[in-house]
């Protein structure tokens, strides 16, 4: 492609609120333009590269024996009503109706759609194991889209679906789509994480996320240094130490004005490990206290997989004062009546001693011991792990990292064949429910992911395997015709060996064309300025380490394959 017919955008400066590296690299490429809040047009560049990552992704779902299909996204809301996530999805669903006036849906996920076709063509065990998959736009209504491609209302993704007999053939599935993950993200060439996580709407018995650390990511992953263990922090554990302290008795302490554990801790002076936080939250039709140590913070995905299915969401504070008779910052688990259940997290199981609001404003509760004045309902894993906790498995400190979620793999088990009758007839003619994994991956955020792990202060550094062009040829002397003449032999002797090659034919500055060269990253630079016409030897830069030779025009192909080759 020629620059100067191509269509690549680039510019100096982006939006304020683009602050993720990849964002502002993808808009000053012209890889991307914003249409409107969450939704991007792909320009050629960003297509060329988008094309590339599916075709990784089908080539490696293909090698384990998927059957690529192209599912309908508009849907029926009834089919959406089977397994109640019409309800579950709320307001992230996209609801439309149609000239007759029935509600449609734009699938975010297609679960539902594979059941229906499963319903309809399995009858025996013999029909299976299936595995079929697509790579398709879906849609949710995110209420607030941002870091660039990764949140967005619009996106592409590659969702695969296994239907197997049992619980033997879900497992098989699932470690094949597994091995073909780690073949994708491996080709991309990502360094990656594969974590336990949790299954939230989608449900079933387990699952995996893999995941690259990023200091813009919106997930949070525990990992140990020493023996590999590595969770996302929705179901992280660790084992925090217990602040030692003796019993004592039970006394109100006036607390004027101290509400946060920051302050009541330093007004009574004890660390806030003593304190616990006491968190109201509605859930269904009622309400629930969670108790935290004071320097713990509630996992609300822990929290809800340990409630069930039900809308949650922390109280207001007008309900705070109705049910517990004090303000936020005051309220505990003692003297609340039946109409507020409790949990406590399991890390203050152990402790005593213990601080918490009196339920009465300005006053707390110093010398609680459990059972003797706090009976919860249960003890739960609830609450976020902190940096330097040990790890589960070899005590070893954890740390944190932010991550962004490339795929995500399910166990889902029976869950929506059950709702949805998708059942078949085993050797005896006895009917059973198809057992069915769900696999994801999100394409756009390979690519985000990759320039966010290989780029540097003047732009991005493409792999060759997903730049939109490998070899940039750049003629800076463009009033010598021998110049011309020996960039347009280069870039044909690239087209000719199978290489996509980029000729910046454009009349601009030298500056100008080494600021966009560096900026769109391409892994090969071909450099024709004063080295050619002195000494006819083309200057070649790889983007990567920047490393540089010069080579004659007959070495210049066997120079270019061999550095993809050692890339």
């Amino acid at each position: 492609m020629r620059l100067s017919q191509a269509y690549i955008p680039t510019q100096k400066e982006v939006p304020a609120d683009a602050v993720m590296p990849s964002h502002r690299l993808m808009l000053r490429s012209g890889m991307i333009r914003l249409l409107a809040s969450g939704v991007y047009s792909y320009l050629p560049l960003g297509w060329r590269i988008m094309k590339k990552v599916m075709q990784i992704i089908r080539e490696e779902m293909d090698r384990i024996g998927a059957q690529e299909l192209h599912l309908p996204v508009l849907n029926p809301v009834e089919i959406w009503d089977e397994t109640g996530r019409n309800t579950d999805f709320g307001d992230e669903l996209f609801r439309l109706k149609d000239r007759k006036n029935r509600i449609l849906v734009l699938a975010p996920t297609h679960e539902e759609i594979i059941c229906d076709l499963a319903r309809k063509f399995i009858r025996s065990y013999k029909d299976m194991p299936q595995s079929w998959y697509q790579i398709q736009t879906k849609f949710r209504d995110e209420p607030r889209p941002r870091s660039g491609v990764i949140r967005t209302r619009q996106f592409t993704m590659k969702d695969s679906y296994s239907l197997d007999v049992d619980e033997t053939g879900l497992d098989r599935s699932y470690a094949l789509h597994a091995q073909a993950y780690r073949a994708i993200f491996t080709r991309c060439g990502l360094r990656f994480h594969v974590v336990g996580a949790s299954s939230g709407l989608m449900g079933g018995s387990a699952s995996q996320e893999f995941m690259v650390e990023s200091d813009f990511g919106e997930d949070t992953l525990a990992l140990c240094p020493s023996c590999g263990y590595a969770d996302n922090m929705e179901i992280a554990k660790s084992l925090p130490e217990v602040p030692a302290a003796e019993v004592e008795p039970r006394q109100k302490v006036s607390t004027p004005d101290k509400r946060t554990i920051r302050d009541v801790s330093a007004f009574l002076n004890v660390s806030p490990s003593r304190l616990i936080k006491s968190l109201v939250y509605k859930f269904k039709d009622g309400f629930i206290m969670v108790l935290v140590r004071g320097d713990h913070d509630v996992n609300e995905s822990k929290l809800q997989k340990c409630l069930g299915a039900g809308q949650l969401r922390p109280a207001l504070p007008e309900e705070v004062l109705a049910v517990c008779g004090a303000e936020t910052g005051f309220v505990g688990p003692v003297g609340l009546g039946p109409a507020v259940r409790i949990l406590a997290d399991e890390a203050i199981q152990n402790q005593h001693t213990m601080i918490t609001g009196a339920n009465e404003n300005g006053f707390h509760l110093k010398g609680l011991e459990w059972k003797r004045d706090i009976e919860p309902e249960a003890f739960a894993d609830l609450r976020n792990i902190l940096p330097g906790e040990k790890c589960t498995q070899c005590n070893g400190p954890l740390k944190l990292a932010n991550a962004i979620e490339l795929g995500h793999i399910f166990k889902l088990g029976t869950k929506y064949t059950s709702a949805m009758k998708a059942s078949y007839l085993d050797e005896k003619g006895e009917s059973h429910p198809i057992v069915m994994g769900s696999y994801g991956i999100g394409v756009e955020r390979i690519i985000a992911a990759a320039i966010e792990q290989n780029r540097d202060d003047k732009g991005m550094v493409f792999d060759p395997v997903l730049a939109p062009y490998v070899i940039h040829v750049i003629p800076l002397k463009m009033d010598q015709p021998e110049v011309l003449t020996t960039a347009e032999r280069l870039y044909h002797t690239c087209q000719a060996a199978g290489l996509d090659a980029l000729l910046d034919d454009r009349r601009v500055s030298p500056g100008f064309k080494f600021k966009d060269a560096d900026l769109l990253g391409m892994p090969v630079q071909a450099i024709l300025g004063e080295t050619w016409l002195k000494e006819k030897r083309i200057e070649m830069k790889w983007r990567k380490d920047g490393r540089c030779v010069t080579v004659d025009e007959k070495d210049f192909l066997p120079q270019v394959q061999a550095w993809i080759r050692g890339a």
